[in-house]
């Protein structure tokens, strides 16, 4: 069985100088989860780096909401870059089928 590495909502909070509030707000809003390991609160190390990147747009004063578009545009884009790259290479092998 495969462990997953858990970090304690409260050592977040305190290396980013943010409130725990704002972290459970963020559960609440759908943006992360959180686990209970030994009673207590745990943020999944593998959604570290989008969580970092909300706590930044935190810092810069934008509300939940504003915080919640963003994040719903951003996977939007990462779709459509993915669906480009993906019909790139399709493409790119049509071409070179033709070559040959």
């Amino acid at each position: 069985m495969q462990t997953h590495i858990m970090i304690p909502v409260q050592e977040f909070c305190m290396h980013h100088q943010v409130d725990p509030s704002f972290i459970y707000s963020l559960k609440e809003s759908g943006l992360i989860d959180i686990s209970i390991v030994e009673e207590t609160s745990c943020i999944p190390a593998d959604q570290l780096p989008g969580l970092e990147k909300i706590t930044r747009l935190y810092e810069m004063d934008i509300n939940l909401e504003g915080i919640e578009t963003i994040t719903y545009l951003l996977g939007q884009i990462n779709k459509q870059e993915e669906k480009i790259r993906m019909l790139t290479n399709r493409l790119s092998r049509f071409e070179s089928d033709e070559l040959t």
